[in-house]
């Protein structure tokens, strides 16, 4: 199983492919260099996969790569950050 994760600006979401089928997606606002997660869904298809898991890793590392910071108002997102204490300072309560 090949992933790929991609920022679709024009959506406004992070994207993941799974062998070139687009299995999910991590909504947000952007207000500034700081991203709004808003809403994380998978694919019934792909779901109990590790999909989501690996959408919001590879989201945050895309984030991090670009110096920008996350307010995580998605569950998903924000569970999965209090799971990984590595990306914890990604967050701020600045929108």
């Amino acid at each position: 199983m090949s992933t790929l994760v991609e920022d679709n600006p024009a959506k406004q979401r992070f994207e993941i492919l799974v062998d070139d089928a687009l299995a999910g997606f991590a909504a947000y606002e952007l207000r500034g260099e700081v991203l709004v997660f808003t809403r994380t869904e998978v694919d019934p298809r792909f779901q109990n996969m590790g999909v989501g898991s690996a959408l919001v890793r590879q989201t945050l590392d895309q984030v991090r790569a670009r110096g920008g910071r996350v307010v995580p108002q998605c569950r998903f997102v924000a569970a999965f950050i209090d799971r990984h204490p590595e990306y914890a300072a990604l967050v701020t309560d600045q929108p």
